[in-house]
């Protein structure tokens, strides 16, 4: 799509809610929690809240200004502001890594969609809180149930990115992102009744800086890339709809407090009841959809009205979360084929849609029929999730600092930062963002990744 037919987001609110819906999803309230649960509590916590201000934010407006400078994909991006140099297989590499998340990640939007039609026919709080236990794994011992799931998730994500921008991913954003803040914050009042909800609490708020490790570093600012989908050239392409007067810093700066504190209250939510129900706090991916139905359940016990309406409010809201996140990463695959092989929006849409849904089928079965086989130790949806968040993620973000760093004019970086020296506050921080990107954000995810490789 040429750029001066581009479409564009309609206000810096819809953008912001965007690209918040892009970082406020299943990365939050499904994935924060149980690497809560796995690295130590409040240590997790604070190294996530390090690794998202000061490595997050600075790679946020990397991705954002690459994005809005080139006005292409996430190919084409490095194609204009580096011709002739091997940085366009950056590019190529952020294709593959949204190909593979997108992947994984219908699976895990699968499960809010079969949560959802379980809490429409009250399915979620009929069994009492014994029967809410078992309904994740019921669930995931049904190959057919999962993987069904998994694929209508993926096709309604192909739906939405078929509409675009406007009609597409604003209509969705703007409405369901607030919604689901309200709902979280309800649920977080909720859980912290419960009998119990206090041993959550202090796991939480008290950290142990013992129990992190390098490998605990790594996954936070892994967890930071996933939940604020960086380093695989989401923010980019959005970005690359962005108007010229919106500014970057105030973007990412909305984006990164709304994620922040969107992860916090989700792990308020979910950990108080993971104690309260029993359970492991490390119990890894089914944690939240284990412990979401033990919720609705005891709620239904003091107001089965309440409780069946607050399920199903929930678990659409979870949905759309989950949706406005997916269709950024499909959309990065979609604009590279629309751009680079002149496919139509539907062409280009059923390209990567047939792939990404034969590599969602065994992702689906790690949790049932193929949870014994392997690779490299780990089921294939295992490895898809390491491979993303711990990998691809990774070395993305540090090639998007990189090439703001080092590669592009500093009068370019500037003048896409400052919105061509008119934003004052944008100018007296400039020097703060250009020493980070240039000096420590590169050296801090390389020592973090490549500890995490020789430790593990």
């Amino acid at each position: 799509m040429p750029a001066a037919n581009r479409e564009s987001f309609g206000s810096s609110f819809t953008f912001i809610m965007a690209t918040a819906g892009s970082a406020i999803g299943l990365g939050n309230i499904w994935r924060f929690p149980f690497m809560v649960g796995e690295h130590g509590g409040g240590a997790f916590i604070a190294a996530y809240m390090i690794c998202s201000l000061f490595i997050a934010l600075p790679c946020f407006i990397c991705e954002s200004l690459i994005g809005r400078r080139s006005r292409s994909g996430v190919y084409g991006a490095f194609k204009k502001q580096a011709p002739g140099t091997g940085w366009k297989y950056m590019g190529a590499l952020s294709v593959f890594a949204c190909f593979v998340l997108v992947s994984f990640y219908s699976v895990v939007g699968g499960w809010s969609l079969d949560f959802l039609v379980r809490a429409v026919g009250g399915g979620l709080t009929r069994g009492g809180t014994e029967g809410a236990l078992t309904v994740f794994p019921r669930m995931a011992a049904s190959p057919w149930e999962s993987v069904l799931m998994s694929l209508a998730f993926l096709f309604a994500t192909a739906f939405i990115v078929l509409g675009g921008i406007k009609k597409g991913i604003e209509r969705f954003t703007k409405i369901m992102i607030p919604l689901l803040f309200v709902l979280m914050v309800a649920l977080v009042v909720f859980s912290l009744s419960l009998p119990g909800s206090s041993e959550g609490v202090r796991y939480l708020l008290k950290p142990d800086m013992g129990k992190l490790g390098p490998d605990g570093w790594a996954c936070a600012l892994g967890q930071a890339f996933f939940s604020m989908s960086l380093g695989v050239g989401t923010i980019l392409v959005y970005s690359s709809f962005m108007k010229k007067d919106h500014g970057l810093l105030e973007v990412g700066l909305w984006t990164s407090v709304s994620d922040s504190a969107f992860a916090i209250i989700a792990g308020f939510a979910i950990m108080p009841a993971v104690f309260s129900a029993g359970l492991a706090p490390g119990a890894g991916p089914s944690l939240v959809y284990e412990t979401l139905p033990f919720i609705f359940a005891r709620m239904s016990e003091e107001a089965p009205v309440l409780g069946y309406l607050v399920s199903v409010a929930f678990f659409l809201a979870i949905l759309m979360a989950a949706l406005t996140s997916s269709i950024s990463i499909y959309e990065v695959c979609v604009e590279h084929a629309v751009e680079q092989f002149g496919s139509s929006r539907i062409v280009a849409t059923a390209e990567f849609l047939a792939p990404s849904a034969l590599l969602s089928v065994p992702c689906a079965l790690s949790f049932g029929l193929l949870g014994d086989f392997k690779i490299l130790g780990l089921t294939v949806f295992d490895l898809c999730d390491t491979l993303t968040s711990n990998v691809l993620m990774t070395l993305g973000a540090l090639g998007f600092a990189l090439f703001v760093g080092w590669r592009m004019k500093k009068a370019d970086v500037i003048d896409e930062f400052t919105n061509g020296g008119t934003l004052g506050f944008s100018g007296k921080v400039f020097g703060v963002f250009y020493f980070l990107v240039r000096w420590v954000v590169p050296p801090v995810i390389l020592l973090i990744f490549v500890s995490n490789l020789v430790l593990k």
